[in-house]
């Protein structure tokens, strides 16, 4: 029988620690094996087996390549603290050294992660501190007991006589999966009394999202082992020119590799960038005719024949938009189920001709012409004369929201002006390097008119805004620092926004903690039509900012700051999840549990099924069925009953009626 020391040095040997790479990529796999678990945990809408296949590829992966660095800084740093030990054995004084640093990572690690404690809003930096103290913790766990495994199968192999078979049993795998089932049953224990009913059910085949996540996240690792390997080679050229041992110079080699695909990668996005805006121009079949279309758009409708604005450079969404524009008289030789002029739903005359500008991004080759050129079509429309001015800041495409429009538009009984300016033809997650360029312009067109209403001494139409998803980002970054002061300040006398990004610093600004410049009176953010009328009236009556944000909106929810610190939303004491009819569920699922890299990919899963093609419904991003009544109490725009009912049937026709029309 072999001593203790004999067995734990063929157990370092053997278990990689002699060898860098091998534990690095064994300690990646106890990690990610960890992670599996809690991928399938329920996030904030239900997932198809596709997408938990995904989750869990990408999580395993993540948590295998972090694990595997992070395992390499402890080698070369263990490299070089080997040279201080007794012993002429070089392989064998870094086993030591680097098991001895494992152990040392989980003390240490662990005071980090304590000692930079938890902030409400805090930096992603302090967050990031925290998580490199819990990542090397967790990584100091994982080497350590991969180590002991190996150690005691050796041991079991020599008591049982099985010659090196038992000995090579992979144990990385088992006992990462074992370490993260106890911890997800701990932390199901802990709401299996509160609401364990309550969550939607997930429509997913377990077996098949875990084989497809396995053969995704074998893949993705096996990328991973290759930049590994590569990094390793650089390391050992570098040494033998260099100063210093191979471990240490491995950690170069990780820096090369990733400079390298980050160049990579910047040149694929270009060119995907340039076949993305270059669609964005496109003409749609329907105004494939002479006019291209422009003959349907009304006189104070930017795009018609009498327009400023060139009908070829507003883009596809700035034409769709035109065309679709309610006209304030119903059009001739048009069936009377196809009439959704303004006397058709409202049951009464129009009060004016609606104004609707639209300045595309090629409309005026600078910030400053397209700002001159809205100006120009106001003014050539006579929009001042109308009773609102409503500013709609639109999507990264340049998307306008049909419902909005033509919600304010009946709504208003045609006595409103829209004006409208492109800053993007990418979608809005592929747009978000345009935000300092849409900020700039809505602030310079939000200035102009201010401007130009004081000169009107009060005769003027009140100023209302609406943004939408990015559009409500980029608006609200003009009031970034200015809390409620800014809108105020600007003459924006209400403002309603929808699903507004995560990444909206003024919308943390305004509902985070107290603020001088910040009245709470004025702001609100809302699930539903019913969360907002269920304020008191004399509450109501002051508010002037609404943020509508389903609770289940990976829009809002999703941000980069979700790897390294919880969100307020995943709190213990959020609300509990709540049925609402006709409207987006209330609350987040009470079995959602914050885990660094898990929730991020999650949570990007649930951004990309946000909203549902075709469907019409009150339902992650998609806001478009309650519209009418946010803008008829935000906007204060009142109408009976019968109207409101009449106007949400009209937009639910136009919808479907819009999608058959433009199918892309």
């Amino acid at each position: 029988m072999r001593t203790f020391e004999q067995i734990m040095g063929q157990a370092l040997n053997e278990s990689g620690l002699a060898q860098p790479l091998a534990t690095a990529a064994q300690t990646g796999l106890v990690m990610a094996s960890a992670a599996a678990p809690g991928t399938f945990e329920p996030s904030l809408v239900p997932r198809s087996t596709q997408d938990q296949a995904l989750i869990t590829g990408l999580t395993m992966a993540l948590n295998y390549a972090v694990s595997t660095t992070t395992q390499d800084a402890v080698a070369a740093f263990g490299a070089i603290a080997a040279r201080g030990l007794p012993g002429g054995n070089e392989i064998r004084k870094q086993a030591v050294a680097t098991l001895a640093l494992d152990l040392l990572a989980i003390p240490v690690g662990y005071g980090l992660y304590r000692f930079v404690s938890r902030r409400p809003n805090e930096a992603m930096l302090r967050g990031g501190i925290r998580q490199v103290g819990w990542r090397f913790m967790a990584t100091g766990v994982g080497g350590a007991v991969l180590g002991t495994s190996r150690a005691g199968l050796i041991a079991l192999d020599d008591l049982v006589g099985a010659k090196g078979r038992l000995a090579r049993f992979p144990v990385a795998v088992p006992i990462g999966l074992t370490v993260g089932g106890a911890v997800l049953h701990r932390q199901l224990r802990d709401v299996r009394d509160v609401a364990p009913e309550s969550d939607e059910p997930q429509a997913i085949d377990p077996v098949r999202s875990a084989g497809l996540g396995t053969v995704l996240a074998g893949g993705l690792m096996g990328a991973a082992y290759a930049e590994m390997w590569l990094a390793e080679q650089a390391g050992d050229r570098l040494a033998q020119r260099l100063p210093g041992p191979p471990a240490l110079w491995r950690l170069s080699g990780h820096a090369l590799c990733l400079a390298a695909v980050v160049a990579g990668g910047n040149a694929l996005w270009h060119r995907a960038m340039t076949k993305v805006e270059a669609g964005a121009s496109i003409v749609d079949p329907v105004f494939d005719d002479p006019e291209g279309g422009r003959h349907w758009v009304e006189p104070d409708v930017s795009g018609s024949s009498e327009s400023l604005v060139a009908w070829s450079t507003m883009g596809r969404e700035g034409r769709r938009h035109a065309v679709l524009s309610v006209r304030a008289q119903p059009p001739p030789d048009r069936p009377a189920n196809l009439d959704f002029s303004i006397p058709a739903i409202m049951g009464e005359p129009a009060v004016a001709d609606p104004v609707q500008v639209y300045v595309g991004l090629d409309s005026a080759p600078t910030v400053s012409e397209r700002v001159d050129l809205a100006i120009a079509e106001l003014d050539r429309t006579n929009a001042w004369e109308r009773s609102v001015l409503m500013l709609i800041s639109p999507t990264g495409s340049g998307y306008v929201n049909y419902c909005a429009s033509a919600a304010a538009t009946y709504l208003t009984r045609g006595d409103i002006a829209m004006v409208t300016m492109q800053y993007s033809k990418r979608p809005s997650p592929l747009s978000l390097t345009k935000v300092k360029n849409a900020r700039e312009q809505n602030r310079l067109l939000w200035l102009r008119l201010s401007a130009r209403l004081r000169e009107l001494n009060g005769s003027g139409p009140r100023v209302v805004l609406f943004g939408e998803s990015l559009g409500a980002h980029t608006s609200q970054d003009v009031l970034l620092h200015w809390g409620t002061i800014g809108p105020q300040a600007l003459g924006l006398e209400r403002a309603l926004w929808i699903g507004t990004p995560y990444g909206s610093g003024w919308m943390h600004q305004v509902t985070g903690p107290p603020r001088p410049d910040v009245d709470p009176e004025l702001v609100t953010v809302v699930n539903d039509i019913d969360q907002l009328m269920a304020i008191p009236p004399e509450a109501r009556k002051k508010l002037r900012y609404v943020l509508l944000s389903h609770d289940n909106d990976g829009v809002a929810r999703f941000g980069l700051d979700l790897i390294t610190s919880r969100p307020s939303w995943l709190e213990p004491s959020r609300p509990r999840p709540e049925v609402v009819k006709g409207a987006s569920p209330r609350g987040i699922p009470q079995r959602m549990r914050w885990r660094p890299v898990t929730t991020f990919v999650q949570t990007l899963v649930d951004m990309k099924n946000a909203q549902i093609p075709g469907a019409y419904r009150p339902f992650g991003h998609d806001y478009r069925p309650e519209l009418t009544r946010f803008i008829s109490a935000v906007f204060d725009l009142p109408a009976s009953e019968e109207q409101l009912v009449s106007i949400e049937n009209a937009l639910a026709t136009r919808e479907s009626m819009r999608e058959q029309i433009f199918k892309d």
